[in-house]
């Protein structure tokens, strides 16, 4: 299904023959993120995301870098994550080489230009603030303050208004020495490409580019003894809650049993909770769950917007489903939950795009790669006693963790509600 190759200065090149498409999505993924910053620094690597799009030497504007992509009907964008940061473009398979010269540009050769960076602090801090007014967003960085005080994994990957606006450029250009280096990123192509031709474009363009020395890793700590539970009161129409335990790495063996847990219980309308809070009892519009995995740790986290009025009872009912889910799981549940979870993944990885940033964030996080076909085995043996065993592992009271934005303060009232 993929191609690897290792250049002699460490970067990994990752491609897929996809001979159907039309496309090529190439992905520069890079293992710096919001948990490798320092206290002072963050929301550094976020702040270079953007600071890349602005200019290069040989194309000095925004306007440029987004015209020579754009002007051949491609797509461009970048995003970063708590562990990663991914450089990504889409276009047609013939504009491949455009594609690949203007990525390497924006990692190699970005200004980093003083009046610039004036600018785009400006336009981080506007954007910190929009995510603040965000009832949504806000809440969702609160519970991962619950899952992990002090640490990386519990701050916002755009770090805060008074750390943006004291990052200096010699601490962007320090950074980028840790972090930008060819033996922490990953080249991961996917479409109407071969791998040789693949890596051999890449090698003229980034061959040369010395190695550097990587990064340690981060301190996680998922010791919880009591649960816990933080409102911030908002005069919003809603009340919005995050409810979340630790859950697994990366690594973890268990980790596709847990995805089919929260398939279970709220992945997808036909989902416990979508059904029993939304579709029985009219409590909220939007309820789901979701899973991440980190390099050390995890979470599961169910997110649901409520009336503040039936704050109480949806939080009641919410934790009503995970009690029912430790204590029952039906042999058709596990069945729709698997077909669910393998079809979403083959529907998504069709796209050029996706199926790159699939292999290559795979390569960056777990110097490891999982085919498609390996992934359906896996899900295909889990049985109902694995996920009854992970549910009563991981869903205990003293693990809850609560997080509500809204107009709302019976605290006392509301910690003694978590219990399942």
């Amino acid at each position: 299904m993929y191609d690897k190759t290792v250049l002699d200065n460490g970067l990994r090149v990752i491609t897929s023959t996809m001979p159907h498409s039309r496309s090529i999505g190439i992905a520069f993924l890079v293992g710096a993120g919001s948990c490798y910053e320092n206290q002072d620094e963050a929301g550094i690597s976020h702040f270079i995301e953007h600071l890349c799009f602005k200019g290069t030497q040989r194309r000095p504007t925004a306007k440029e870098i987004s015209q020579a992509i754009e002007g051949v009907g491609g797509i461009i964008n970048g995003s970063t994550d708590k562990e990663a940061t991914v450089f990504w473009c889409k276009v047609a398979s013939s504009h491949f080489s455009i594609a690949l010269d203007v990525l390497s540009d924006l990692l190699l050769n970005s200004r980093f230009d003083a009046e610039d960076m004036e600018k785009e602090r400006q336009v981080i801090i506007e954007e910190i603030n929009m995510n603040l007014d965000l009832p949504q967003h806000r809440v969702n960085m609160l519970i991962d303050k619950l899952l992990w005080p002090k640490q990386p994994l519990g701050r916002e990957v755009a770090g805060d208004k008074e750390t943006v606006a004291s990052i200096t450029r010699e601490q962007i250009l320090d950074y980028i020495a840790r972090g930008y280096v060819p033996n922490n990123i990953v080249v991961s192509i996917a479409g109407d490409i071969q791998h040789r031709q693949a890596v051999s474009q890449i090698e003229l363009l980034l061959g040369k580019w010395p190695a550097g020395k990587l990064s340690s890793g981060y301190i996680t700590d998922d010791k919880q003894m009591e649960p816990r539970l933080r409102i911030e009161s908002k005069d919003n129409e809603q009340a919005h809650l995050c409810l979340a335990v630790h859950g697994f790495s990366r690594f973890h063996p268990q980790r596709f049993v847990l995805g089919l847990l929260n398939t279970v219980l709220g992945g997808g309308m036909s989902s416990r909770l979508f059904t029993e809070i939304r579709e029985h009892k009219g409590l909220a519009y939007d309820i789901h769950s979701y899973v991440e995995h980190f390099l050390n740790s995890g979470s599961l986290t169910i997110y649901a917007g409520v009336d503040p009025e039936k704050l109480e009872t949806a939080i009641v009912a919410i934790l009503e489903e995970i009690s029912k889910l430790k204590q029952r799981i039906t042999s058709n549940e596990l069945t729709r939950a698997k077909e669910l979870s393998k079809g979403r993944l083959q529907l998504r990885l069709e796209d050029s795009q996706n199926m790159a940033l699939w292999l290559g964030g795979q390569e960056l996080l777990r110097q490891q790669i999982l085919d498609i076909d390996e992934v359906i085995s896996i899900v295909d043996a889990i049985t109902i006693n694995d996920l009854k065993q992970v549910a009563e592992k991981l869903l205990a009271s003293e693990k809850l963790n609560l997080a509500i934005v809204g107009p709302v303060k019976k605290e006392e009232s509301l910690s003694e509600l978590l219990k399942v």
